[in-house]
């Protein structure tokens, strides 16, 4: 027949490109600065996805392009505070999520974090988002959870290293804190979630196991197919579990079920608690989905960013930090100050998780129907638009000077004579994204910041951290997972010199 001869089928493909090619050339999206690539293609940026290195080639973009750069033919990154405050926080909760966070959903089930749209976001976040206040994380039990699992972490040190001080061998006193602190995350989180169901992986090889699991997903590649190539996953995904093996968590899925089974047990802090009441009809297996959820994402950002922030204290670079930290600490202790009121401290924290976000790469959105402005650009409904945390956090040097420089002084207050620095110290808070902005910030930021702070707490009280033997940069370089990043060698030695007595 005519219409499947070569000359119609070539003539046709042809009209097609011409067509596509014009529409590109003439989209709003062509005035955005960005490689000449992102007219016609996504393929590069895809690309950095499935090698895990995804947040620094958008950096790096926004680093030769500007705060505003065109990731694709219809995806543009944006820097700006203007912009984070447009995409994530007009109109109560920002844009609507795109079908990306379809990856997350768990049990088959849309999870807060997982909803696309505000309205049912919204109901989620309300019968969950007071279990994760500030006043309910530290009050009584819940704190004392965290405390208790401080604690827990240093009796790990003291067991598992042969002090260095005590024996001066080379290479005595490590501990591998990536492992350590994950299992600290694990457990903290746990507790917090299902009390006196949580976990106890920091004592416990059962449920460190179950901790190791979770963080030693591999299903990057895997999942990312399924996203973006449907249809061949659904061909050839037996082959490519064999090389790019999918997302299985039995035995994280075993302990969340057989928790909310006891539901009941539950502490009244607890989120199980919370999610279990009747009036807010959710079935076993919701609460299980959210549950789960929350637990693994309380292990990786928590751990992960630890890990980094205590590999980066221990440097050489660095000691003077540690050495200010540690000075703070002890005067503390003297003068019985409590942890969430030491201002060092918490610059320490902020400053950490400015250069290391738990959550550093981008965080898609559907710009809405009829468009929107964003930084001076007008961007056409439907259009991917994003701002990652690492890039937030750097780009802006009037902010952040010498911004792949760790250093902590810049979040404390830098008022001179006339009382102020010409606002910046407001202007870098704003600008602050790593736990996002706006209705659909990370629910769970309080409590973050409390483990993070106590963890620090006591371990800088009494100890002094220094690079354990045999580790390098490379194996510490940031590799992306889905949404969040992790040292590439999984593995952070360190070594712990207890201070004389």
């Amino acid at each position: 027949m005519l219409f499947f001869s070569p000359l119609v089928l070539v003539s046709s493909l042809a009209l097609l490109m011409i067509v596509t090619l014009v529409r590109r050339l003439r989209s709003p999206l062509s005035s955005l600065p960005g490689p000449r690539y992102s007219v016609f293609t996504s393929l590069p940026l895809k690309w950095a996805e499935f090698n895990a290195d995804r947040t620094l080639f958008v950096h790096q973009l926004h680093q030769q392009y500007g705060p505003v750069v065109r990731l694709a033919p219809n995806e543009v990154s944006f820097t700006s505070a203007a912009a984070v405050k447009e995409i994530y926080c007009s109109g109560g909760s920002g844009y609507d999520k795109t079908e990306f966070y379809n990856l997350f959903t768990v049990y088959g089930r849309r999870t807060m974090f997982s909803t696309l749209n505000k309205e049912p976001h919204g109901r989620r976040k309300r019968a969950l988002a007071d279990r994760y206040a500030n006043s309910n994380v530290m009050r009584g039990e819940s704190i004392a959870g965290i405390e208790e699992r401080g604690q827990r972490f240093v009796e790990r040190v003291q067991q598992r290293a042969s002090l260095f001080n005590n024996t001066g061998d080379e290479g005595a006193g490590q501990v591998d804190i990536y492992t350590a602190l994950h299992a600290y995350a694990f457990d903290c989180i746990s507790h917090h979630i299902f009390h006196p169901l949580g976990s106890d992986s920091l004592r416990k090889a059962s449920d460190e196991t179950i901790m190791l699991e979770v963080t030693g997903d591999s299903s990057l590649q895997n999942r990312l197919v399924s996203y973006y190539l449907p249809t061949l996953h659904a061909m050839v995904g037996r082959v490519l579990d064999v090389v790019a093996p999918p997302r299985e968590t039995p035995l994280a899925d075993d302990f969340v079920i057989e928790a909310t089974d006891k539901r009941a047990q539950a502490r009244p802090f607890t989120l199980l608690s919370r999610l279990g009441d009747k009036v807010w009809g959710l079935d076993e297996t919701t609460v299980a989905a959210e549950c789960l959820d929350h637990m693994v994402a309380g292990i990786d950002t928590t751990g992960d960013a630890l890990c980094f922030l205590m590999w980066e204290l221990s440097q050489p670079r660095s000691l003077w930090v540690q050495d200010t930290l540690r000075m703070e600490l002890r005067e503390a202790e003297k003068k019985g100050e409590q942890w969430d009121r030491l201002a060092y401290l918490d610059a320490v924290v902020m400053e950490g998780l400015r250069c290391f976000p738990a959550i550093p790469m981008s965080l898609p959105r559907y710009v809405p129907a009829g468009g929107r402005t964003i930084d001076g650009y007008s961007m056409p409904g439907h259009t991917i638009v994003s701002c990652q945390a690492y890039s937030v956090q750097r780009i802006d040097e009037s902010l952040f000077p010498e911004p792949d420089r760790f250093n902590p002084e810049r979040w404390l207050a830098m008022a001179d004579n006339d009382g102020g620095d010409d606002g910046k110290e407001a202007a870098r808070k704003r600008a602050f994204f790593a736990f996002s902005n706006g209705g659909r910030g990370c629910v769970g930021k309080h409590l973050a910041l409390a483990e993070m702070k106590i963890l620090l707490r006591d371990v800088y009280a009494r100890y002094r951290t220094l690079p354990g033997q045999g580790m390098t940069d490379d194996m510490m370089e940031m590799e992306d997972q889905l949404i969040s990043a992790r040292p590439k060698g999984q593995k952070c030695l360190l070594q712990f010199v207890a201070d004389e007595v």
